[in-house]
Formats: structure tokens, sequence, C-alpha cells
């Protein structure tokens, strides 16, 4: 999914930024229908979800309720994806999840973001995307920001902010995430 790091960049009172509003409208209606739901409204919530990725989803896909988003028609989900609750999903500069990922609770993938020249913070909004690759685990309260590739097989452990790639079959930790150590079915699973 990655396009060579470039941005999409929305500027202010443009036909782009109503666009985007309207898209955030149509997200908050779609995701308020969504946590309405319990676990057990599983074929509900995920045609719900496929509603606001305007794509079809495949049956072993399984959210938890409340979950928020931004947009929702720049997110991609593989098979046999997990989402667990209280999750938030910005998609703006595009998300794409791959087959057998974990995402935690409390996980936040925000594509999208400001510049830091307070002139402008308030007038564009910059979109980056997110790659996460197959069968990556996601820990509970991370925060992922845009413009990140996530590795097949890798590990971000809990309460991590990942601002850079992380390699394949690798665990990283910390704000900033940092590599901890090869992800190694040997080893006993570490608590994240």
């Amino acid at each position: 999914m990655k396009d060579g790091g470039k941005a999409k960049i929305v500027h202010g009172r443009t036909p782009e930024s109503a666009a985007m509003v309207a898209d955030i409208a149509r997200a908050a209606a779609l995701t308020a229908a969504i946590n309405r739901l319990t676990f057990a409204d599983a074929a509900e919530v995920r045609a719900l979800f496929a509603k606001l990725i305007d794509r079809e989803v495949d049956e072993s896909f399984l959210l938890i309720p409340p979950f928020f988003a931004t947009g929702g028609r720049e997110t991609r989900v593989g098979r046999n994806v997990f989402i667990n609750q209280n999750c938030t999903f910005y998609d703006l500069g595009g998300l794409d999840i791959a087959d057998d990922v974990l995402v935690g609770p409390n996980v936040s993938l925000l594509t999208s973001g400001h510049p830091l020249d307070p002139v402008r913070r308030r007038s564009v909004t910059i979109g980056k995307p997110i790659a996460i690759g197959r069968n990556v685990w996601i820990a509970a309260g991370s925060i992922v920001i845009g413009g990140v590739t996530i590795g097949d097989n890798a590990v971000v452990a809990a309460g991590s902010v990942v601002t850079r790639d992380v390699p394949a079959n690798m665990m990283v930790a910390g704000n900033p995430a940092r590599i901890v150590r090869p992800v190694d079915d040997r080893q006993e699973t570490p608590h994240v």
C-alpha cells in the first residue's frame, strides 16, 4: 500500500475537505450503529463494517464494539482479522491490514495529522498510509502513526507508539517503539 512515502494533503475550504468532512459524518453514523451492537451480533457488526469500508469483509473477520473511525473507504482488511474493543482507525492516508492480524483493545491506527506550523495546523490535514503485514499482533493500547509499515509476523508490545517501520519477525516496544528482539516461537510469549 505504501506509495513511496507520498502524503495525501487536504487543504481546508476546498471540495476535497468538504468530501473528507462528509466521509467523517458517514463514518460517525455507521460506527454509532456498530456501537449499539454486542459481541453476540458478530454478523451484523461485520455487515456494518463492510458498509463502512465499502467492500466485502471475509466471514472470519471479527470486531468487538465499541469501534471508532473517520472515513472508512480507505481501509482494507484481510481474512481472519480480529479487532478488539475500543479501537480507533483514521484512514485518510490509507489503512491496509493483511490476513491473520490481531488488534488488541484500545489500539489507534492514525494515518492523518496536521503540520507543525501553527499558522497551517488548522487548515491542512495530511494523510500517510499504514500497512500492516500478515500475522501481526498489535497489543493493547498501542498507537501506530501514518507512514508506517509493520512487517509480517511482527509484534507491537502493549502501550507502544510506532512512528517508524517495524521489520518482519521483530517485536517492538516503547515510546517511540524500538526493536526489542526477534519473534521466536521457542521463547516464552511475553506479556504484551
